[in-house]
């Protein structure tokens, strides 16, 4: 008996079927983005590692994979580890590339590279596949998709509302109108945290923990802050914790709130304990939630601090992110093979294939997408597997040379 064949773990084939929902999502994501004027880039699956673990990425640093130096360089980095250097040495010895585990650090380093020939504002929009060494469970996966538009080079406010409201329109643009977008500051948090008691080098820490609120609530928190930072701190942060229900916008966010709210009424909600677990975030901080999943569907935020890392001098940049993954499962399924025809030939004579061919040609100049099969012994058989496969109308073509328009089309549900 065959062994059961798969994909490698956290990493996923799609039947034809389902690549059509995900092209059918993932293009309309992007015609809306490119609706409000954001220009679509491309980057590589790989980048040089040290740029990947130079400290931006946050914990996703540690979940990149790595990939072997090849040749002579791969021989003298194994020579190197024969000889017994420390295991932190031996990754620099052994690999100098890793797959990128999001967008946002190979978008930064493409604006190093290609700023010459940029505008000084640039709004871009990069899909794709990201890698991460996770553990696959239901949910997170080794390869995902991520949808992200960016702003860099504009420090006003302007830019989180376009990324906002380009968001919104493409969450509402796929189905997903009751999306909510959650809004904080890290000055604020960093604020708030400040006054619990926490010194200025632990607030990370602190962030850290505030940030499994939703997973094991008030008491959880102040059991690991009483932990970290005693129970003084503690005290404080559950008295904050409970005093934030109902908090109102603050200050710093009221023009955001009501310039996206014009548009998008109650798509904006200020949660004073949002943190996002990346380090590089200076500024405002998002996280999209809808009410049919458990996990926020996609995120981000201001990061004014990463660019500069190449280029030696700050550049204010801004990003968001829809994961696709999560959003895609939660969009209804639709016909998305409309006007897919299968011509069924009653042979493969050539007399037969020559009209099946000539019909197909009008077929496609018509707007459809036109399939030839032979006519098989049982055709039920070959019906029901098109059905399966997304496939919606079928049509017989024999000897007699026959027009498309002529056609007798027929529904194959």
């Amino acid at each position: 008996m065959a062994k059961d064949v798969h994909p490698p773990r956290g990493m996923r084939d799609f039947l034809p079927v389902e690549k059509l929902k995900r092209d059918r999502v993932l293009n309309s994501i992007r015609d809306t983005y490119k609706s409000h004027g954001f220009q679509e880039i491309e980057t590589p699956a790989l980048e040089d590692l040290s740029r990947l673990t130079s400290g931006q990425g946050g914990d996703n640093e540690k979940l990149a994979f790595r990939v072997m130096k090849r040749g002579a360089e791969l021989e003298a980095g194994l020579g190197k580890v024969a000889a017994g250097v420390s295991t932190e040495d031996e990754v620099d010895a052994l690999a100098d590339l890793g797959l990128r585990y999001d967008l946002t650090v190979p978008l930064t380093r493409y604006f190093a590279t290609n700023r010459t020939s940029l505008p000084s504002v640039f709004k871009a929009i990069q899909t794709g596949p990201v890698w991460r060494a996770e553990r696959p469970q239901k949910g997170r996966y080794r390869q995902f998709v991520q949808c992200d538009i960016d702003i860099i080079g504009d420090a006003s406010e302007l830019a989180e509302v376009e990324l906002l409201v380009a968001s919104l329109d493409a969450l509402a643009g796929i189905g997903l109108g009751d999306a909510v977008v959650r809004v904080n500051h890290r000055a604020l948090l960093s604020a708030s945290i400040a006054a619990l008691g926490v010194a200025p080098g632990d607030a990370l820490s602190a962030m850290i923990t505030i940030d499994k609120l939703d997973k094991i609530n008030t008491d959880g928190v102040a059991a690991e802050l009483t932990t970290k930072f005693g129970a003084e701190v503690a005290t404080a942060a559950t008295a904050w914790l409970n005093s934030l229900a109902g908090a109102a916008v603050p200050a710093e966010l009221e023009s955001l709130f009501a310039t996206v709210g014009a548009l998008h009424p109650g798509k904006l909600r200020y949660d004073a304990t949002l943190v996002r677990g990346m380090g590089y975030y200076t500024g405002s901080i998002f996280e999209i939630e809808h009410p049919g999943s458990g996990s926020s569907i996609g995120g981000g935020g201001r990061y004014d601090g990463m660019v500069g890392r190449w280029l030696g001098t700050d550049v204010p940049a801004v990003g968001i992110s829809i994961g696709f993954e999560r959003a895609v499962d939660l969009v209804a399924d639709a016909d998305d093979a409309e006007r897919a025809l299968v011509l069924v030939l009653d042979t493969d004579a050539p007399a037969v294939v020559a009209n099946a061919l000539a019909v197909q040609r009008q077929a496609i100049a018509a707007g459809w997408s036109a399939r030839l099969e032979v006519r098989p012994k049982k055709l039920s058989n070959l019906l029901e597997s098109l059905t399966a496969q997304g496939f919606t109308t079928w049509a017989a073509v024999g000897l007699e040379p026959v027009s498309f328009d002529a056609l007798e089309l027929r529904p194959l549900a």
